[in-house]
């Protein structure tokens, strides 16, 4: 397991393919049921996979909080990935999967790793409008294709599950905290793509703050298809969809196309190349900041901080002027 996971080079050139590797692990029975679910997390979010070691409780946490534990000299949270989701460990919570994710580190303790898989983001869809996740599920892989009878994983929206467990201090994206003002070209927008519905209402609160007109879209898939749709509405105007577009915000992890190709296909576009595209991600870290810039990324900026994002979004916004 651990080799696996150490070929970060391997993982990373998957992207230029519009693939990734999804981790499965299973939290036990789903409620109402004696079904053993298989849940999915992107392998990039993990950096160990151990096994569970003592864990320290602490006074007055959430529920879902197991407690914390010094992991290599480093103190972390332990999060009952199972009572967050309302599934039923049978076996016990013996493994730890321990990740970095939005700028923090933290452990979640599951039931039983099953095994890592390679997929094509095609394989992906938006779990939106089709479950009753309430926010906790961003998106469904079918493990074998789009064949009949297909395995299916649920791929957990780690963003709302850790604000929901761990409640960050209050976001301020009002108008009074984000200092930054934008004007665009009359008739532009800023189109942003990204598939937990958690951040797009962020980003959302912090657009209008900045006074920066937008469209929010779902997916890579769904921006790129809404790039050429104002592409052709351009056209017919007489412009072009530079005209149209100021600038494009697009996470990485998304169902059908994720952001590496969604980026590299808008920078290898003549209709597109001079509009900037910026990155906002939780995957943060040198490897897929390197990465962004790869495939044309003109700036890459870490969830979740309406100070940082208006302020990458200004400059990108100014160097194109």
């Amino acid at each position: 397991m651990s080799t696996v996971l150490n070929e970060v080079d391997e993982r990373t050139n998957l992207t230029s393919s519009n693939r990734f590797e999804l981790l499965l692990f299973r939290l036990g029975e789903a409620p109402n049921s004696d079904r053993r679910e298989l849940f999915g997390i992107n392998v990039f979010k993990v950096r160990e996979i151990i096994v569970t070691p003592s864990i320290t409780a602490i006074a007055g946490s959430s529920p879902h909080v197991m407690g914390v534990t010094n992991i290599r000299g480093q103190l972390m949270p332990v999060i009952d990935l199972a009572s967050a989701v309302g599934c039923v460990p049978k076996n016990g919570r013996n493994i730890l999967l321990v990740t970095e994710y939005a700028r923090t580190t933290q452990a979640f303790a599951v039931e039983e790793v099953d095994e890592i898989v390679r997929l094509e983001w095609s394989q992906v869809l938006s779990a939106e409008g089709s479950t009753s996740a309430s926010g906790l599920i961003t998106s469904i892989a079918r493990l074998d294709g789009d064949v009949h009878g297909t395995r299916l994983a649920q791929v957990l929206d780690v963003e709302q599950i850790l604000r929901t467990v761990l409640p960050p201090p209050p976001e301020d994206t009002t108008a009074e905290a984000v200092d930054v003002r934008v004007k665009l070209r009359p008739g532009s927008i800023i189109l942003a793509a990204d598939d937990s519905m958690l951040a797009r209402s962020l980003i959302q609160h912090g657009l209008t703050a900045m006074g920066a007109e937008h469209e929010m879209t779902k997916s890579g898939k769904e921006a790129w298809d809404r790039l050429e749709a104002i592409a052709k509405a351009a056209e017919a105007e007489g412009k072009t969809a530079a005209d149209k577009v100021a600038l494009v915000l697009t996470d990485l992890e998304m169902p059908e196309m994720d952001g590496f190709t969604l980026t590299r296909k808008i920078k290898a576009d003549p209709r597109f190349s001079s509009i900037p595209v910026v990155i906002h991600s939780s995957l943060t870290g040198t490897t897929n900041e390197v990465h962004a810039k790869g495939v044309g990324a003109d700036a890459f900026v870490g969830k979740f901080v309406a100070q940082e994002l208006a302020e990458t979004i200004e400059r990108m916004l100014l160097a194109r002027r």
